[in-house]
């Protein structure tokens, strides 16, 4: 399953403060910032989704995410191999390479980090 953009970014502010309140998530957002009644939409649809949850403390709610960045991301990133480049990494790879506006260094950078886990395998 996955989440809207608008969801995407409040989760993105749930990851970075790992548990928050409403009146957390509310300041995280720069302005202008949505309604109250907007994020505990948003909220509720997340938690609907499997994405968030929370802990009662009277009657306000800390609310937590259940899926980590790292996995949110990943999934996504293999469901773009698949779906638009034919699950080939290599044609992912040479599309990202060369369509993004990489430097030397970084282009370099990656090198390494492909290198090294070449040596892992």
């Amino acid at each position: 399953m996955q989440l809207s953009k608008t969801e995407e970014e409040l989760m993105n502010h749930l990851w970075k403060l790992e548990k928050a309140f409403m009146k957390d998530l509310l300041e995280a957002y720069p302005e202008p910032k949505p309604a109250n009644t907007t994020v505990a939409t948003l909220l509720k649809r997340m938690t609907d989704k499997g994405f968030v949850t929370y802990t009662k403390f009277g009657n306000s709610r800390q609310y937590q995410p259940m899926v980590k960045k790292k996995d949110y991301f990943s999934k996504h990133v293999n469901g773009l191999i698949k779906n638009f480049f034919n699950d080939s990494s290599s044609q992912f790879a040479s599309f990202f390479t060369k369509e993004t506006d990489l430097s030397k260094n970084e282009l370099e950078e990656l090198r390494a980090i492909i290198d090294n886990e070449i040596k892992n395998k």
